[in-house]
């Protein structure tokens, strides 16, 4: 009998922190399969249009990686993660710099975040940059980087992450600001896209701000060299099959 009322009491405790921990460090495995419907990020940004009294309603529609424009997804690669596809969810370098900013400014602001942190801090977290949630961003950035892959992680990052005020993923920034589907984003609008993305309700890709229009250059000089981008194809292309 004590056997027993010994062993309930394990059990209780074991499934007791097993809820604690998926309660703190959610059940990752499931975006294997499963597209998040709203995000800790838009929840957040609901709460904040709430507050200022604003009737903003959120725009997003989910395409799968390859319904977004290749011009795109390198663009943002380029422009927010150079190292993604090398990296296992941190760019120690990049971390390194933004420490010693911070150290210089006496600040604490965690820069140097990848892709995969990114897509962490909108599905689960809150924007504080505080110890607490950087820990929880760690653990869970760990845990996806080794229970998704690669193109996963992309294809819900570009699906979730804001491109303006009440709009979410590439297909909805492509439609709202091109008039047409992400697919067939051309190498300037991709790269237009991409240069805002620090910070999308400061810089606004239809905005004049001369910060977006340099590191839209930028970026798109970057593809240039790469040989992502052949400009004299891209002249051709614009040309009208019969003249």
């Amino acid at each position: 009998m004590k056997m027993i009322k010994t062993f309930a009491i394990l059990l209780f405790f074991t499934v007791l922190m097993a809820a604690g921990y998926y309660s703190i460090f959610p059940d990752v495995s499931r975006l294997k399969r499963e597209n998040p419907k709203k995000t800790s990020f838009m929840e957040y940004r609901e709460r904040e249009w709430r507050e200022k009294g604003k009737k903003i309603n959120i725009q997003k529609k989910w395409v799968f990686l390859s319904n977004i424009s290749p011009y795109l997804v390198k663009a943002v690669i380029i422009g927010e993660d150079d190292k993604f596809w090398s990296h296992h969810g941190f760019d120690i370098e990049a971390i390194q710099k933004a420490l010693e900013k911070d150290l210089q400014r006496k600040t604490f602001k965690f820069g140097g975040s990848t892709i995969s942190q990114q897509l962490v801090k909108n599905l689960y977290l809150s924007p504080s940059k505080n110890p607490i949630r950087k820990f929880k961003e760690v653990i869970i950035t760990w845990r996806i980087e080794r229970t998704l892959s690669k193109r996963r992680i992309l294809e819900l990052y570009l699906n979730v992450v804001e491109w303006g005020e009440g709009i979410f993923g590439a297909e909805a920034a492509s439609l709202h600001y091109y008039g047409k589907p992400a697919l067939v984003l051309n190498p300037e609008e991709a790269a237009m896209l991409a240069s805002v993305l620090p910070n999308p309700i400061r810089y606004r890709v239809d905005g004049t701000s001369r910060y977006v229009q340099k590191r839209a250059k930028i970026i798109y000089d970057i593809m240039v060299k790469r040989g992502i981008v052949i400009p004299e194809y891209e002249d051709v292309m614009k040309q009208p099959v019969y003249e």
